[in-house]
């Protein structure tokens, strides 16, 4: 779970029933942005543990994700 998914979808209900404050829009969008960032990573770290192989068993990995593979390595 999300830590700060609770609190994402709290302002989000209060946004839609009476608005918020200045102060709540600012770590709303925050909120969002961190959300996504995490999402994004997960989402990368699964396609790096994607290879594709044809029918005949020939390693065809799209050349662009075999780079962020080498990359993700060396760091």
């Amino acid at each position: 779970m999300i830590p700060f998914l609770d609190r994402i979808n709290e302002l989000s209900r209060k946004q839609a029933k009476e608005g918020l404050t200045d102060i709540e829009k600012v770590e709303q969008a925050k909120l969002r942005q961190d959300y996504l960032k995490l999402i994004r990573g997960q989402f990368l770290t699964t396609m790096l543990g994607i290879s594709v192989v044809d029918s005949e068993g020939n390693d065809v990995t799209p050349l662009k994700l075999v780079d962020e593979k080498n990359r993700a390595e060396i760091n």
